[in-house]
């Protein structure tokens, strides 16, 4: 199992907490939400300050689904004393539910 970084707009993952959230200064662990026991990677900002993104380190699978929108985030955050931004300490993968076709009216109901 190879091990491939993934780079995502900041904005893209953090969504409302954007504005309010401090720069990421060290790797944050990256789980997936269901099993919060298996460690699938790690989070930095390796492409540096001014390029505004995230880069995930994970295995090529999870690279994959997360690239293709199968997952959504949710943050383990913390408040800073000095500015009162938020500062990430984990992020959870949470997949999302499959599409269910709706069930069709009978026509027995005229």
């Amino acid at each position: 199992m190879s091990a491939s970084p993934l780079s995502v707009s900041r904005k893209h993952v953090l969504g409302e907490l954007y504005a309010g959230c401090e720069p990421i200064t060290e790797q944050v662990p990256v789980y997936l939400a269901d099993d919060q026991n298996e460690l699938l990677g790690h989070v930095d900002e390796a492409l540096g300050k001014y390029a505004d993104a995230f880069t995930f380190h994970l295995a090529d699978d999870v690279c994959k689904r997360l690239s293709s929108g199968q997952y959504t985030y949710e943050f383990d955050v913390e408040r800073s004393p000095k500015t009162g931004r938020v500062m990430l300490r984990t992020v959870f993968l949470v997949a999302r539910k499959n599409y269910e076709k709706p069930v069709p009216a009978s026509r027995s109901a005229n």
